[in-house]
């Protein structure tokens, strides 16, 4: 069953929409994840979340040198072109990226300007999984008190985002992705605490 581009995608937004509004909200995009029928290098929720906000109006950028076959699919699905860390629109993180191209990927990334913070890098990573019990702690607009959250991003990196998001309105919004198909969102406007897990 192959995946119905107006449908499916239509699903897939309102539910990551409905993420970034409730920041560390988990959705489960499975039932569409299911009709992905081709083999990716990619998460199935990934592709989809690609397939959903990439049009030939933005650009995007995959930290992997190691993708030439995933980013001839994207482009070839979504229309959208391939551009340099600093250039990209999008940026998709897949599970193989080590921490350093992480890290130097979030000094690289365009952030936005004081006159244009829409001019900022939204990320598409993925984590081998992600759940509402963990090391980190969420509070600002859309969470109720403050929100828990598992991924597999190391406190290290947890750090090098909030610095690119300590101006606001300067910053770079996350979404998450794992193997599960589920997903769960960090805008620029949510912070992030790093506790110790004992």
């Amino acid at each position: 069953m192959a995946i119905d581009q107006v449908h499916d995608l239509q699903q897939v937004y309102r539910k990551i929409l409905h993420s970034m509004s409730r920041p560390g909200t988990i959705s489960s995009l499975a039932d569409n994840a299911k009709k992905v029928d081709f083999d990716l290098s990619c998460f199935h929720a990934t592709f989809l979340s690609a397939m959903t906000f990439l049009d030939a109006e933005v650009t995007f950028h995959i930290l992997s040198s190691t993708q030439q076959s995933l980013i001839d699919k994207i482009s070839a699905y979504t229309s959208s072109k391939y551009a340099p860390i600093n250039e990209a629109d999008f940026i998709i993180v897949l599970q193989e990226d080590t921490e350093e191209s992480i890290q130097h990927a979030f000094l690289e990334c365009k952030n936005g300007t004081l006159i244009d913070p829409q001019h900022s890098s939204i990320w598409i990573m993925e984590s081998s999984t992600l759940s509402n019990s963990g090391e980190l702690t969420l509070t600002g607009p859309g969470i109720h008190h403050e929100a828990r959250l598992h991924t597999s991003l190391s406190p290290l990196l947890w750090q090098a985002r909030n610095e690119r998001t300590k101006e606001y309105p300067l910053g770079i919004d996350l979404i998450f992705t794992d193997e599960n198909a589920q997903v769960v969102c960090i805008p620029r406007t949510t912070t992030v605490e790093i506790t110790e897990v004992s």
